[in-house]
């Protein structure tokens, strides 16, 4: 247990910080995923909808710290790929 109130204070903002960055987490993980039940539907209409908010979910967990700027990159251009695929 934390004894110094520097240590008590660090366990409370953690906790705060932690409950943003798990919002932000199923936020992309929610768009992506309806995203992807999109592209095994083939609907290319809601494909394209999707996709700025899918790519606006990714930049803010990556702004965030959520996830790191490589996974972000690799996530995007997988749903890239899929929208190319998809469209072909």
């Amino acid at each position: 247990m934390a004894i110094t109130s520097s240590a008590k204070k660090a366990i409370r903002s953690s906790a705060r910080k932690r409950v943003f960055n798990l919002r932000r987490k199923d936020a992309m993980r929610d768009t992506t995923k309806e995203f992807t039940k999109a592209i095994a539907a083939r609907d290319v209409a809601e494909v394209e909808k999707l996709l700025p908010k899918v790519y606006a979910a990714i930049d803010k967990a990556c702004k965030r710290g959520v996830i790191k700027d490589n996974t972000a990159n690799r996530k995007k251009s997988r749903v890239a790929a899929l929208v190319r695929r998809v469209q072909a």
